[in-house]
């Protein structure tokens, strides 16, 4: 039984302050229907957009490259944010089309590596957590892997458009076993318990409780510990899994790694240090394709200086 029960009725959104959303809805079913090729060029030409309206967002993003990339110089760094903004721009095309692309189309544009690692890991009977990370192809990537199992199971964060957020859940609940909100605990492990994927990004800052303090990019940064917590009680295997936009209109590269030894160790900082590493590897592969646009040094260690400007 599916853990979201809120049923999307289009009827619920008549009023005019959702006019504007439903626009977006619509741009979107039909960018879908285009050329592949067509949708990477109207999803670059978002994010440039976005980068020249969204001033805000384009500093954190400026500094995060700056505290991540000290070796590259103002020039490399411009170029790495505005392929930056482009990248986010084309995961709003690729959730177009995972939502509403049909599967014939989609198998054609990925190919899959490692998926030995997440069978051998289901045969253990605990199910499997999927390493993840706020990669602007996670969205797509997550179509992809569905194809594969039966199981998959993502972890999300409502949207605070509640139009767009509706049409969002509908959406992934046509295309997985189940979706599960990032706060219902008990659910995800019992869902592990019933040997399910469960798919979750722990990259993000959002200054809760049960965060420590773990390098990443070489940078403090408040990291939540429940990739620990989840594994202990559940005994599930966590397998980093990377997604990857290929140059040009290749398509993408989806890839689950064998799962981490001896993980938990009881050490909170050493697991998230190594949670935090397994994300950074392919960080530093495809830099302009993670989402720079978030605030993820926004909490501090005692006695640290902020370093993103009040909003």
């Amino acid at each position: 039984m599916n853990s979201i029960i809120t049923q999307f009725k289009p009827s619920s959104y008549l009023h005019p302050r959702y006019w504007a959303t439903w626009l977006g809805i619509g741009l979107m079913r039909l960018v879908a229907m285009m050329p592949f090729a067509v949708q990477l060029f109207i999803g670059r030409r978002i994010g440039d957009l976005m980068r020249l309206l969204s001033p805000g967002r384009r500093q954190v993003a400026r500094i995060n490259l700056e505290l991540c990339f000290p070796e590259l110089d103002a020039g490399a760094r411009q170029k790495l944010l505005r392929r930056s903004f482009q990248s986010a721009g084309i995961s709003l095309t690729e959730s177009a089309l995972s939502w509403w692309g049909s599967e014939a189309r989609l198998r054609r544009l990925y190919r899959l590596e490692g998926i030995e690692y997440l069978n051998d890991a289901l045969q253990q009977g605990k199910g499997a957590l999927l390493l993840g990370a706020h990669y602007t192809t996670l969205e797509i990537s997550g179509r992809f892997l569905a194809f594969h199992t039966q199981d998959l199971q993502p972890i999300y964060k409502p949207a605070r458009n509640i139009l767009f957020n509706a049409v969002m859940v509908n959406s992934r609940r046509r295309l997985f076993d189940d979706l599960l909100l990032n706060r219902d605990m008990r659910t995800i492990i019992r869902n592990l318990k019933n040997n399910k994927v469960i798919w979750y990004a722990p990259d993000q800052d959002f200054r809760r409780a049960q965060t420590v303090f773990a390098p990443f990019m070489g940078i403090a940064a408040a990291s939540l510990t429940m990739t620990s917590r989840l594994a202990k009680v559940s005994g599930a295997p966590v397998l980093p899994y990377y997604s990857q936009r290929l140059p040009g209109s290749q398509g993408y590269l989806i890839r689950l790694m064998p799962p981490l030894r001896d993980f938990p160790s009881g050490d909170d900082v050493a697991d998230m240090t190594r949670i935090n590493q397994a994300i950074e590897q392919q960080v530093r592969a495809a830099p302009e394709q993670y989402l720079w646009l978030h605030r993820r040094f926004k909490t501090r260690p005692p006695g640290e200086k902020e370093l993103y400007p009040p909003k």
